[in-house]
């Protein structure tokens, strides 16, 4: 092809990509059409942050304003006999923003999830603000959410001896916001049995579940747990197939004991390896059976790949902020546009080598 020739080919396809992808951009987009949705989440959140504020104050469980400085009565304490393991108060703190509850609502449709489907929640207590996002999501959603909760929690999650997750669970139910009910309790901590925790602590937790009449899990082998709690989910299911798991912090149970869980990516989860079953986690277990995993731990990796503020003071309100300015994708506009795209480009080349 003469230079002349060729220079006028590169150059016209060069407009041409450029045309594309200011059309993509522009007319391809829409905002996200599940945003009712999100906002409903969110503002069921905050209503829940003021019902387990009420809760807490009515039954005279005083609250530190130094350390949760946006009065929510979720965070706990910085150790205490049910306390686990090492938590960052930051993090415990952002995640109360009830738009937390919008982005699930958000992930749970990327991963295919359709309104009055079922989901498995498996969660520890250290992150009693995303259990609740997660409770909401589900409500906003009119999803049936089967739920396995750990009562030990870490620094200043629901570690408080008299505020622990099933009060504020009770709290949440008592108050209408969420009627879910736990299909299966666990102390959670060192190998899912509490074995970093104080005597007095497991005494205490194991009393509590007693209290509840529901199943109790103390298997410290992590096949057998993560087998046992597979078990549950789909007796629990009832035939209806599971859609997707979300994980909420770092139980033993869920995340495993392999390495390859620093790899998982925060938010719709994203595996590269599925590691051998005598250290796979509930979130491996659930990926190698095809079913898509929120994975809810590394709050500060979700804030900056999603756009929520970090530790804010006020909370957010409900419904407001960059996550709800997201866009998606027409997907008949695109495809419009690239065949377009492509049919000039041909047209371009074939022109340019009859030229030449």
């Amino acid at each position: 092809m003469p230079l002349r020739v060729r220079d006028k080919v590169f150059h016209a396809l060069g407009i041409l990509s450029l045309l594309f992808l200011i059309a993509a951009l522009f007319l391809a987009r829409r905002p996200l059409q599940i945003q009712d949705e999100m906002r409903t989440a969110s503002r069921r959140m905050a209503e829940a942050v003021a019902a387990v504020r009420e809760c807490r104050e009515a039954a005279g469980i005083p609250q530190d304003p130094s350390r949760d400085i946006n009065r929510t009565g979720l965070i706990g304490l910085e150790s205490s006999p049910i306390t686990t393991s090492l938590g960052n108060l930051e993090a415990k703190r952002t995640t109360l923003n009830p738009n937390f509850a919008g982005l699930i609502v958000l992930l749970l449709r990327q991963a295919g999830v359709g309104r009055g489907e079922t989901i498995a929640i498996g969660a520890s207590s250290s992150f009693p603000g995303l259990i609740t996002a997660s409770l909401c999501a589900a409500e906003a959603m009119g999803l049936r959410p089967l739920l396995i909760c750990s009562l030990g929690a870490s620094h200043w999650g629901a570690n408080h001896p008299e505020f622990h997750w099933l009060r504020i669970l009770d709290c949440l139910n008592r108050s209408r916001i969420s009627a879910a009910r736990p299909i299966a309790l666990s102390l959670g901590g060192d190998g899912d049995v509490g074995k970093d925790m104080s005597p007095e602590g497991r005494e205490l937790l194991v009393r509590a579940v007693g209290e509840t009449g529901l199943l109790f899990l103390s298997e410290p082998d992590l096949e057998r747990n993560v087998t046992e709690r597979i078990r549950l989910f789909e007796s629990a299911a009832g035939g209806e197939e599971i859609r997707a798991f979300i994980n909420v912090g770092g139980g033993t149970a869920n995340i495993g004991t392999d390495s390859e869980i620093l790899k998982v990516s925060p938010g719709l989860a994203v595996f590269s390896r599925i590691p051998p079953r005598g250290r796979r986690g509930l979130i491996f277990e659930m990926a190698a059976r095809g079913i898509p995993v929120i994975h809810l731990l590394y709050v500060k990796g979700i804030c900056e790949r999603y756009g929520l503020p970090w530790d804010p003071v006020p909370l957010p309100e409900p419904g407001e902020g960059d996550l709800y300015r997201e866009k998606e994708m027409i997907p008949w506009v695109f495809l419009a546009l690239a065949g377009a795209y492509f049919l000039a480009l041909a047209m371009v080349l074939a022109t340019g080598a009859s030229r030449a």
